[in-house]
């Protein structure tokens, strides 16, 4: 069968959802396009002839931006199987259902794909946690790395490959979209596939690998044993990662072989710096872990870039203040990605931040357009707040300004005072993904 894999964004990634089914589906004996359309032509012509459209969903605005082209192919392909595959695909299955998409997959995918290309009954609805084993990622057709973001990295620019080492993840975080297709489960991609597709990327000119886990520590000893054999064969090569701060505390005896392997920097999903806020998203840490985390990764001399919510219904212009000056205070103003200090809590279908009522009372109903809940602010100058947070955030980035620069632009909109003696603290040159949106 002839059958077309498609991708529309994930956060400047080579994509790994359309790589990996790729090399099951090929094996099977399919012809298999990919496209990646936040760098690929939309393939009209393999769509016109192909059995089986498959679009990956990995995140919100991937969702968002296939709606249109579900359609747009739908039309030129009617009798084509349409497939949906991915965690928001899962999440929006109602929609998909309207656009005319016959098949979502949630959790595990590859089998699912196997079995539609074959002409096999598959449920309309698939939501699979089966334990596979992976094949080697097949990513012939896809658009070289160099087209996808680098690491800026000592005053370069590297080329970025990107892999998964697991799925899904241990934890019940409230806002997250990985909990209501894993529900507190992971599963791992067996290590000589994780290495094959770094060592092929690496001949493909990759010089930092991503890992897209989303949590690396769920399996500490998985991931130890990956990025040592990574290191072994590839010394030069460096690799982020993205770890809990639960999980960093937990596990602080492996910081030194992040470190020693060739690890640029760890993400972590931070989110607040209000214990209180905390506690309602489920993140099982505080303001203190954070502040603990900071220190051993001094002490280690590993890069932290945390992520945060900056603007949730219970965010306060104080609140945002001191998520600011605490960034500053502890040197993480280059290690922050300036977007995520003007990010608002996105509610999406099935959230489990639905079941708490000061989310509930907040949301004006479902937005089919945004694929979010929309809910407003008890006090308008937070919502204002928050306007003016990503309009500034977004004007600077078109502008090329600094992370430092952009983070003065957003404490001039909370105070009239400068921040004392910031013109003097050292910032450390962190190393970062060269693509600025994370959602």
């Amino acid at each position: 069968m002839n059958v077309v894999l498609l991708a529309t964004y994930e956060m400047g990634r080579q994509p790994f959802g359309l790589a990996s089914p790729a090399a099951w589906l090929r094996e099977a004996g399919h012809a298999v396009t990919l496209a990646d359309l936040s760098v690929d032509a939309f393939p009209r012509d393999a769509i016109a002839v192909a059995g089986l459209i498959a679009f990956f969903l990995p995140m919100h605005t991937a969702t968002r931006l296939a709606v249109p082209v579900i359609s747009r192919t739908k039309l030129l392909n009617p009798s084509a199987q349409l497939c949906a595959f991915g965690l928001y695909a899962s999440l929006n299955e109602d929609l998909l259902r309207k656009l005319g998409v016959h098949t979502v997959i949630g959790g595990e995918f590859e089998a699912a794909l196997v079995a539609l290309a074959a002409g096999m009954p598959v449920p309309a609805s698939v939501h699979s946690l089966e334990k596979l084993q992976f094949r080697v990622p097949d990513r012939t057709g896809m658009a070289p790395l160099a087209q996808y973001t680098g690491l800026e990295i000592l005053g370069e620019t590297r080329p970025v490959g990107y892999t998964e080492s697991s799925r899904g993840c241990l934890h019940l975080c409230r806002h997250c979209p990985v909990v209501p297709v894993y529900q507190g489960r992971f599963r791992v991609v067996q290590p000589e596939v994780v290495i094959s597709d770094i060592r092929n990327q690496v001949a493909a000119g990759a010089r930092h690998i991503t890992f897209g886990d989303p949590d690396f520590f769920n399996g500490p000893s998985h991931a130890i044993r990956i990025v040592e054999s990574m290191h072994r064969e590839f010394p030069l090569v460096t690799y982020d990662v993205t770890i809990k701060i639960e999980h960093l505390l937990r596990h602080k005896r492996l910081l030194p072989i992040l470190k020693h392997t060739g690890c640029a920097f760890v993400t972590s999903a931070v989110e607040s710096l209000d214990d209180a806020v905390l506690e309602k998203l489920q993140k099982n840490h505080t303001l203190r872990d954070f502040e603990q985390t900071v220190a051993l990764f001094r002490e280690h001399n590993l890069a932290l870039s945390p992520t945060f919510i900056a603007f949730t219904p219970w965010t306060t212009v104080a609140g945002f203040r001191h998520l600011l000056h605490t960034l500053a205070r502890f040197d993480l103003v280059e290690g922050t990605a300036s977007v995520q200090l003007a990010l608002r809590l996105l509610v999406t279908a099935n959230s489990r931040l639905l079941e708490l009522d000061d989310i509930s009372s907040r949301i004006s109903g479902f937005d089919a357009r945004a694929l979010v809940h929309r809910w407003t602010h008890a006090d308008p100058a937070v919502d204002e707040l928050a306007d003016s947070a990503l309009r500034t955030v977004d004007a600077l980035q078109k502008k090329k300004k600094s992370r430092t620069d952009i983070f003065l632009a957003l404490w001039n909109l909370v105070s009239d005072k400068p921040l004392e003696n910031f013109a003097l603290m050292p910032r450390t040159a962190t190393p970062y993904l060269n693509e600025p949106w994370y959602c």
